[in-house]
C-alpha cells in the first residue's frame, strides 16, 4: 500500500492562497513532476507532489478491470484525498486547488476528481483517462460547477487510446465540467509545448 509521502515546493501552505497538487506517472517520482511547475504561473502557489510506493500507483493498465489494480488503486485515491484535505485544512478552498498529473498520474488525477467533484481551480491530465475496463459512472459524485479540465494525448499512444480520452471528457462534461480535450497526431508519450500553452491559457489564464 501507499503511505502519504509528499514532496513540497513553492509557498508553505500556511502562506499560500492556492495549491497545485501534482501526481507523477509510472516510474516517475514526485521531484520529477514538481519540476514541471516551472512552466506554469504558480510562483505564489503551494506545490505538493505525493510519492507512490515503488514509483507506481497501481500495477496494471488503467484500462484493466479495476479489481486487478486493487488494493493499490484505492490506496492511491486515499493518498490524493489526504493531500487535498491537508490543503483544505490549511484554509485553501476547493476553487483554489488545482490537480495535475501525467500518464498514470493523469488517470489517477481524473479518477480522483470524478469521485470527488467540486469547483476546483482546474484539473490537468497530460495523457490520461478515467479508470477501468469499462468506466463505472456510479463511482462518480458531485458537480464540477464549470471547473476547467484539460486532457491531452497522442494518437497513437501506447497506453491511453484517444477513444478513452473522448469518453472521459463526455462523462466529465455531464458532471458540469468545462472540458478541453486535445488529440495530437504522432506526439508520443510525452508533454508537448502546445499542451503547456493550452493549460496556461485555459486553466491559469
Amino acid at each position: 500500500m501507499h503511505s502519504k509521502q509528499v514532496v513540497t515546493a513553492g509557498k508553505p501552505l500556511s502562506q499560500a492562497s492556492s495549491a497545485l497538487i501534482m501526481i507523477h506517472g509510472r516510474g516517475g517520482d514526485a521531484a520529477d513532476i514538481l519540476s514541471l511547475s516551472s512552466y506554469f504561473p504558480v510562483q505564489d502557489f503551494a506545490l505538493l507532489a505525493p510519492q507512490a510506493t515503488n514509483n507506481t500507483w497501481y500495477p496494471y493498465s488503467f484500462m484493466a478491470p479495476v479489481a486487478e489494480n486493487e488494493p493499490w488503486l484505492s490506496s492511491a485515491i486515499k493518498v490524493v484525498d489526504e493531500v487535498v484535505n491537508d490543503v483544505l485544512n490549511a484554509g485553501i478552498q476547493h476553487r483554489d486547488i488545482y490537480l495535475l498529473g501525467f500518464s498514470q498520474g493523469a488517470c489517477l488525477t481524473l479518477e480522483y476528481a470524478a469521485r470527488h467533484a467540486h469547483r476546483y481551480g482546474g484539473v490537468i491530465a497530460f495523457t490520461g483517462g478515467l479508470i477501468g475496463a469499462d468506466i463505472d459512472v456510479s463511482n462518480y459524485k458531485g458537480d464540477f460547477n464549470q471547473t476547467p479540465i484539460f486532457i491531452g494525448t497522442s494518437d497513437p499512444d501506447p497506453h491511453v487510446p484517444p477513444s478513452r480520452v473522448l469518453a472521459s471528457a463526455a462523462i466529465l462534461r455531464g458532471m458540469k465540467a468545462t472540458v478541453t480535450e486535445k488529440i495530437y497526431p504522432g506526439m508520443g508519450h510525452t508533454i508537448s509545448q502546445d499542451e503547456i500553452t493550452q493549460v496556461n491559457k485555459l486553466i491559469f489564464g
